[in-house]
């Protein structure tokens, strides 16, 4: 894991730091609710004390799409997502090498996102889901949101990484 270094600007830092606590607070909201209609659908199974709902599995989806991209989010910022541990322990250049490059893929998965899941979300805006008749862009428009943050979060990690490039001291990596 990279230490933070004087790479990324205090206001690109202060932004990301501010929307990954709400993203979390969203995050831990999405499961809460998610919580309800799963077990209203498991009692209403042994039970006749509680009517089978219908809507329960819409809003369950809905939550659970919510749920796993904010994970993602925060993945992103915390750099967990997308990384496979391949390398063996590198030096702090040698870690900023591998963010870097990293950063490049995570950066194209970003612009994938926001690109293709704005168009997905236009796709949704005169569409209602069939049981809640709720409107379809307000979960498709997790996608480009999604992008948009992972662009955020990549950018200062990886600004961080550049500056320990450029830092004085070890030469290898």
């Amino acid at each position: 894991m990279l230490l933070p270094a004087p790479g990324a600007p205090a206001a690109l830092r202060l932004l990301n730091r501010a929307l990954a606590g709400a993203i979390l607070w969203l995050l831990i909201v999405a499961v809460g609710i998610l919580v309800i209609p799963v077990s209203l659908q498991i009692f209403s199974r042994y039970t006749t004390l509680i009517p089978s709902y219908i809507w329960t599995e819409e809003l369950a989806r809905f939550c659970l799409v919510y749920a796993v991209m904010l994970g993602a989010m925060l993945a992103v910022r915390e750099g967990t997502h997308f990384t496979v541990d391949v390398f063996p322990r590198l030096t702090p250049k040698g870690e900023a090498k591998v963010e870097l490059l990293s950063g490049v893929f995570i950066l194209l998965f970003a612009f994938v996102f926001l690109w293709w899941g704005w168009e997905f979300t236009e796709f949704a805006f005169y569409r209602i889901s069939e049981l809640a008749e709720l409107p379809l862009w307000l979960i498709h428009m997790v996608w480009p949101v999604a992008g948009l943050v992972w662009l955020l979060f990549e950018a200062e990690r990886m600004l961080d990484a550049a500056a320990v490039l450029r830092s004085p001291g070890e030469k290898h990596s």
